[in-house]
């Protein structure tokens, strides 16, 4: 479900596919309806359009030539739209723009309506082009009025929703509501799991476990897979978390049984992991926060190079970026343990942690910003909100981790405009909000 989840959500296509062929489905029963209202001598309930075949044909065609135009120009502005993204904030971005549910109803409605106007056009007779008669589906070419004033809606509505969507703001919006959703499905998942901060050692007889795909690991279809390690009486522990490149024929995981004399099944747990594995040749927003905090970092990094040089941007990345980890911070975004019905552990699946959430936040920024005094500052700000609202010892101590390496990194060489006093008291600020005191770091 997962995959197909992934396919229709993730692409451009699965939404207008399916307007047109509603449209399809209604220009080939309207006419038939027209026919039955003329036969039975209602006519004039459909009497909205009251013009012979040729202004019926006139009519159509216009529609359809203009509709096509437009459908045109849209699919232009989006490849344009998708081309400023990729290369100013980041190519991840793309995933956001393509599921962009507004983008996508208005391509459908007016390609339908396209549709819809050529094959009620087909209907059109004149008198003298069949023994049958004239017919005009006045009803069918009613509804084509309709669906084109629609189009113009749709117009008017995708202009405006480019022009919010070119603004990095909505980009970094939208990309942190995703990640966000993503969390909450984390809670979803942890009532059939047992959360936990400890993964289980890896006993020195365990062996390799090897997977026959390559991609991203996009989910773990953990049912399956634990119904084959307690056929086996084996634990696994995949040592790839959701998001992270796998790459076919290496090891994903490590596996031993509950007795060391006690031989281990090696292929059939790689004929399990081949179906219970979901890899897909990007990585999805469905299992965690790591894909949105990815695109933030991307968009402030790129922000902070040479050849865009845009500060404030790179700021305003690290704001999202301060709230989402700060986020995880007070979620249980824990590895997962799965029992078999006895209560023995039967797999490990790993998580992305709030360290690791944590190092994926700041290291690329921290590199690439060392130059940018509003970066600095603003990082040494991230990790004073991060702490005040950590929750375990842990969290605290990765927190001082990311500090220790950023005061090491600018104390004796601080950016442009700062100086080693500055980097001082805002070590001093991480340090009072660890222990719930805020001092802010712009005092």
């Amino acid at each position: 479900m997962t995959s197909v989840r992934n396919a229709l959500t993730g692409t451009l296509w699965p939404l207008p596919t399916i307007v047109i062929l509603l449209a399809v489905g209604l220009a080939v029963l309207l006419p038939h309806v027209d026919e039955a209202l003329q036969r039975g001598g209602r006519e004039s309930l459909a009497l909205v359009f009251g013009g012979g075949p040729g202004a019926a044909r006139t009519v159509l065609s216009a529609i359809a030539t203009s509709l096509i135009s437009v459908t045109t120009l849209l699919f232009s502005l989006t490849i344009v739209t998708l081309q400023l993204a990729s290369s100013q904030y980041s190519p991840r971005l793309l995933q956001t723009f393509v599921r962009d549910r507004v983008v996508q109803v208005c391509l459908g409605e007016l390609l339908a309506t396209f549709v819809y106007a050529l094959i009620v056009l087909r209907t059109v007779r004149s008198a003298d082009e069949s023994g049958a008669g004239a017919f005009v589906p006045r009803l069918s070419v009613s509804v084509a009025f309709v669906l084109a004033l629609g189009g113009v809606a749709a117009l008017v509505t995708f202009l405006s929703h480019q022009t919010r969507q070119l603004r990095v703001e909505t980009m970094m919006r939208d990309v942190h509501k995703e990640a966000g959703a993503a969390l909450g499905r984390l809670d979803e998942r942890s009532e059939d799991g047992l959360p936990e901060r400890r993964l289980p050692a890896v006993p020195p007889y365990a062996r390799p476990v090897c997977f026959r795909k390559g991609g991203f690991l996009v989910d773990v279809r953990e049912q399956r897979l634990l119904e084959t390690l307690a056929d086996a009486g084996a634990v696994l522990r995949l040592d790839r978390r959701h998001g992270d490149p796998v790459v076919a024929g290496t090891p994903v995981g490590w596996a031993w049984t509950d007795d060391a004399a006690r031989d281990l099944p090696v292929d059939d747990l790689e004929d399990a992991l081949a179906s219970a594995l979901v890899v897909h040749y990007e990585r999805a927003d469905t299992a965690g926060p790591s894909n949105g905090l990815r695109k933030l970092v991307d968009i402030a990094v790129r922000s902070l190079s040479p050849g865009i040089n845009d500060p404030t941007t790179a700021v305003h990345a690290l704001s999202h970026i301060s709230a989402l980890v700060g986020e995880a911070a007070t979620r249980d975004v824990e590895h997962r343990l799965r029992c078999d019905e006895d209560g023995t552990q039967r797999l490990a699946v790993p998580a992305w942690d709030f360290p690791a959430l944590l190092d994926l936040a700041v290291t690329q920024i921290r590199h690439y910003g060392h130059a940018e005094s509003a970066a600095v500052a603003r990082l040494f700000a991230l990790l004073a909100e991060v702490g005040w609202r950590c929750r375990t010892s842990d969290q605290r101590r990765a927190v001082r981790h990311q500090r220790d390496l950023m005061v090491a990194q600018w104390l004796d060489d601080p950016p442009p405009g700062r100086t080693s006093e500055d980097v001082r008291r805002w070590n001093a600020a991480v340090d009072d909000a660890l222990v719930g005191r805020w001092a802010s770091v712009n005092d």
